[in-house]
């Protein structure tokens, strides 16, 4: 019975595993490919009755960057370390912001490739449960994956957070940003991919655990020397000596 229970707790734990494999792969392909990262937002306060106008307004991804008011409402550009001179931003501040976002761009790009080959190389171990090792090595992969990603991640919000603080300040002018759809994504693929990981070598060391149980001693089937047994030494010899 509970050689059965601990059966059917393997089988919830692979497919678990799996669910969270393919979903933090999904939701890490959307969050890379998609624009919806981070929101900017630029504008001055009117002095007469402390009200905001917007002089621009965007969200970025890590490749591409849309604008949502201003001179530029309507298009997209590329994000490039030198912005092209016909885009025209109100403050440093957003080129300075735009430019970092590119330091942590690698990072989610190497998770992506990680957790791939984790999870082709879990279905694989699936597929064939005695290649007890697959499960080890797409778990290794996961947590890589999850490690890259939450450095990625890391980066990206040091980034924005060390040139709102480097910003000069003024009483005129307001300056606001706020995270994105595909910023939580990312998160939630972080958390999703981490436990995958973990499930997988929990597995891992489960199966390599029931083997190692199940599998026969070297020393109960050591061969036999001699046709004679340590309790009939005697007897051998006798019958030796009695043909020679």
């Amino acid at each position: 019975m509970l050689l059965g229970m601990s059966t059917c707790g393997r089988k919830a734990l692979t497919l678990l595993s799996s669910v969270f494999a393919v979903c933090g792969l999904g939701l890490l392909g959307i969050a890379v490919s998609t624009d919806y990262w981070l929101y900017l937002e630029e504008g001055i306060i009117l002095p007469q009755n402390q009200s905001t106008e917007v002089k621009m307004s965007l969200h970025s991804g890590l490749w591409r960057v849309c604008f949502l008011a201003g001179e530029e409402r309507g298009r997209c550009f590329t994000i490039e370390y030198v912005m092209p001179m016909n885009v025209q931003l109100t403050s440093e501040s957003t080129v300075n912001v735009l430019k970092m976002i590119r330091s942590a761009t690698p990072f989610p790009l190497v998770s992506l490739f990680f957790m791939f080959i984790g999870f082709i190389l879990s279905n694989i171990g699936h597929i064939r449960p005695h290649r007890t090792i697959l499960a080890f090595v797409s778990g290794i992969f996961f947590i890589l994956s999850g490690l890259s990603l939450v450095v990625g991640l890391v980066l990206y919000i040091s980034s924005i957070n060390d040139e709102m603080l480097n910003r000069t300040k003024d009483s005129e002018t307001y300056f606001t940003y706020r995270y994105g759809w595909s910023f939580a994504f990312s998160a939630i693929s972080f958390l999703l991919t981490e436990s995958a990981g973990v499930m997988s070598v929990y597995l891992f060391m489960k199966r390599y655990t029931a083997e190692e149980m199940y599998r026969p001693h070297p020393g109960f089937y050591s061969p036999r020397l001699s046709n004679c047994s340590d309790y009939s030494g005697q007897s051998c010899s006798t019958d030796a000596w009695v043909r020679g």
